[in-house]
């Protein structure tokens, strides 16, 4: 099976972005946006840093009764949001994709492609 990887982009704002995608394409963990591409590169470290420890996430239900979860660093800084989930079993499997697929070092940087 295809490990995960990280898509690095630039958005028609001139900020930076990221998406962790699982093996099979689908996105995972996405980032905030980021002034600079050096910062949005400093997020991928810090996902990658703390995505195996369980510890570091925090599951939330949404206000429609779905669920989805944070990545925080050990500073308590948000650097990751999931997509959402119907069930928290669901979101619960999605925990468990980032922290295998985290710590990837395969990162697609699509920063110099025009929008």
């Amino acid at each position: 099976m295809a490990n995960g990887h990280y898509d690095l982009t630039k958005a028609k704002n001139g900020q930076f972005h990221f998406n962790l995608k699982a093996g099979n394409g689908e996105i995972i963990l996405t980032s905030e946006m980021y002034a600079s591409k050096a910062s949005a590169e400093n997020g991928i470290s810090s996902v990658q840093t703390n995505a195996p420890d369980e510890t570091q996430y925090e599951m939330k239900p949404s206000k429609d009764g779905q669920f989805y979860f944070v990545l925080k660093a050990k500073n308590h800084q948000v650097i990751g949001v999931s997509e959402m989930y119907t069930t928290e079993s669901a979101a619960k499997k999605g925990v468990q994709s980032v922290v295998k697929n985290g710590p990837t070092a395969d990162i697609r940087d699509h920063t110099q492609q025009t929008a």
